[in-house]
């Protein structure tokens, strides 16, 4: 029989989840046949996740819960790795804004992520080229998963800019526009969010290029994350950064204030009614 691939548990979310499954089975006593049994799965199912050659979803983590009589650490070592399923572009600044004091996020096209409702980020998802239902799922989650930043003891200040006409956008049908722009209403009551529309009457063109967010640790800017296809850019340096600030506080000055901003945000709710 071959020794079974040797797993570093501090390596990625899924490989701590891999290595706990294993830990778990043999300390039950279990075969990998008898716990696919237990669990209603394939025995290859076992086999290939504890090897990391298939990633978990909630469905088996929660199995594993109740096989192993666990409160919920299988699908809590589920929610840390679903970080890896966003794009691999994504991810460092990820990581980054998981640490940021202060979040300044300017989007000409989309509502932006930290705000997006499920429906409305799966209608994103689902029309890029060769995506499977599966990973339109995965990403949704991490999405929506992202969205706890807010809830966190020491959230960091977010600063959105919206250009007017991402709420004149159909995402999907009128409902779901009609439940995204009253959650816009609901999260800029939150006391650390500001969101600001820059409305057609601006006539700025100044960001029309990209999306983008900036990132700060203790008032500092320190990275900007810039929308691009087929991949956003991460970038440090203290050029790009400058720069990318310049452009923020222009498009700041194009900005209604808040006030004025959420009375535009509930109008267009009357009309996706």
């Amino acid at each position: 029989m071959p020794n079974p691939i040797e797993i570093n548990a501090e390596e990625s979310p899924q490989a701590r989840f891999a290595y706990e499954l294993r830990q778990q089975r043999q300390q039950a006593g279990m075969t990998q046949l008898q716990l696919s049994r237990r669990l209603t799965v394939s025995v290859s199912s076992v086999g290939m996740l504890e090897t990391l050659k298939r990633r978990p979803d909630r469905r088996f983590a929660e199995a594993c819960d109740r096989v192993f009589r666990l409160d919920g650490v299988f699908r809590e070592l589920w929610k840390q790795t679903r970080w890896e399923m966003a794009p691999e572009h994504y991810r460092d600044f990820m990581a980054l804004e998981a640490q940021a004091s202060a979040l300044q996020s300017w989007d000409p096209m989309l509502v932006p992520g930290f705000f997006q409702i499920d429906s409305y980020a799966r209608r994103i998802f689902e029309d890029e080229p060769g995506i499977t239902p599966e990973l339109v799922e995965e990403r949704v989650a991490q999405r929506i998963q992202r969205q706890s930043i807010l809830s966190r003891e020491a959230a960091p200040m977010i600063w959105s800019i919206i250009d007017e006409g991402v709420l004149h956008r159909p995402m999907g049908d009128a409902d779901l526009m009609h439940d995204q722009l009253e959650r816009l209403i609901e999260v800029a009551g939150h006391p650390r969010v500001t969101i600001q529309i820059i409305p057609h009457a601006a006539r700025s063109a100044v960001g029309l290029q990209a999306a983008f967010t900036i990132a700060e640790l203790r008032g500092v800017p320190y990275s900007v994350y810039i929308e691009s296809a087929p991949r956003g850019l991460t970038m440090g340096d203290r050029e790009t950064i400058a720069a990318m600030v310049g452009r923020y506080d222009a498009l700041r000055a194009a900005a209604l204030p808040q006030n004025l901003s959420l009375g535009i945000i509930k109008e267009m709710v009357g009309k996706w009614t």
